[in-house]
């Protein structure tokens, strides 16, 4: 097991895609209505629906000195190649200890917001696809099992989303991007009494895919004030995580799904037993009254709450033990060298992973492996097999290849 333990799986990473992508994958007549990457007199930066969409600047600052990052936008040629080309991303995950990672994409953004807001929804449709076969065929399969292909799903139209996550499943697909709170895109919550989500989660389920949200998918981060500086958001940005977390555990779908799993990317895990607690003592106490109320809805003006929905289905959401709950469905990540760390002995390792959130402003590359040790040296070995690569293999269906040899760091 020693030797497992000089690497780890990253299950929080970020793509720049390459401009050839949308162009080189959409019908012919379509490409020029589909993302192109442009140079103009501003600059650089992708076109899509007459809208300019650039790099931002802390999207790709791996292997940059600090004091010159900088929120303005990048260019192609002033990024590290290893953000949009795959070979020369895994030279560089070697360099860093990294077995393999699992891709967030950057135009898109975190769960396909950008395709979401397009006015052509047929079109979006074909870049959700367009970019769902780049990932599993080009990015991940020019480099077999170094990654852990992430599709995106059309978050308009649940029906053909569950029919793509079916599609990308059967492809070699690991993940599916999801929104932390799709309500704050003017979509369906996840409590919506149509189940408008339904289709997706049961898909999920079924193909064993985990759904990841990583916080800034809902396009929100907190913010405490409209004249706060961008760096307390960025600080505060965890919170998005812990509000997603409680948000599951209360909407009865990780009860009417027992098999689906959510994964919570870049949150941390500092919250998590905390916020366990907190649900406990609130389900006792608050619990009853809650329940009162909500199952009183007045049902002839179609006043059907989430809870008399849920309880249809012989499914009280209000009777649940929320650590059984997390233990049996619910993954976080950590970068490595956080206090969080400390949690462990109290959440154990079996839904902990680690991501390196590569080439993001706050990535450890390339000391991802010394930290995890000075993070978790301490534990024992099944410990830290599980959080450096056994629990990743077994949330996402990974089966640990051949160990590539040790990069002299």
């Amino acid at each position: 097991m020693n030797d497992w333990l000089d690497w780890i799986i990253s299950v929080d990473d970020h793509v720049i895609e390459p401009p050839h992508v949308w162009e080189s994958r959409l019908p012919a007549k379509h490409r020029d209505q589909g993302p192109r990457w442009i140079r103009d007199d501003a600059g650089e930066a992708w076109l899509y629906e007459g809208v300019r969409l650039p790099i931002p600047g802390l999207h790709s600052v791996a292997g940059t000195p600090r004091d010159t990052w900088s929120p303005a936008p990048l260019t192609m040629e002033s990024i590290r190649p290893s953000s949009y080309d795959p070979k020369a991303r895994v030279e560089d995950m070697d360099r860093d200890g990294v077995l393999a990672s699992l891709c967030f994409p950057s135009f898109p953004r975190f769960c396909g917001q950008t395709f979401y807001e397009g006015k052509d929804k047929k079109l979006g449709l074909m870049c959700v696809r367009a970019y769902n076969d780049w990932m599993i065929d080009e990015w991940s399969g020019s480099q077999p099992g170094r990654f852990l292909p992430l599709m995106l799903i059309p978050l308009w139209d649940p029906v053909r989303a569950a029919a793509e996550i079916e599609r990308c499943a059967e492809k070699g697909a690991k993940a599916i991007a999801f929104s932390e709170n799709p309500a704050k895109l003017d979509l369906p919550s996840i409590h919506d009494a149509g189940r408008y989500w339904d289709p997706v989660f049961s898909a999920a389920q079924e193909t064993g895919l985990p759904i990841c949200t990583h916080i800034g998918s809902s396009s929100q981060l907190p913010q405490t004030a409209e004249d706060a500086p961008m760096i307390a958001s960025i600080t505060l940005s965890g919170l998005n995580a812990q509000a997603t977390m409680v948000d599951w555990l209360y909407s009865g779908n990780l009860l009417r799904f027992p098999r689906l799993k959510l994964a919570l990317s870049e949150g941390g895990i500092a919250f998590v037993p905390g916020t366990l607690e907190r649900v406990k003592r609130d389900l006792e106490r608050q619990g009853p009254w809650a329940r009162r109320t909500e199952v009183g809805g007045d049902l002839a003006k179609g006043e059907v709450t989430m809870a008399e929905r849920v309880q249809t289905d012989d499914i009280d959401v209000y009777d649940f033990d929320p650590m059984e709950i997390y233990k049996r469905q619910i993954f976080n990540c950590m970068i490595p060298d956080y206090e969080g760390w400390a949690y462990i002995e109290m959440l154990g390792s079996d839904n902990v992973m680690l991501e390196t959130d590569f080439p993001h402003s706050d990535s450890s590359w390339p000391d991802s492996i010394e930290q995890v040790r000075t993070s978790i040296g301490h534990l024992g070995e099944k410990d830290r097999f599980n959080i450096q690569l056994g629990t990743a293999c077994r949330v996402f269906g990974y089966e640990l290849p051949e160990l590539p040899p040790v990069v002299a760091r």
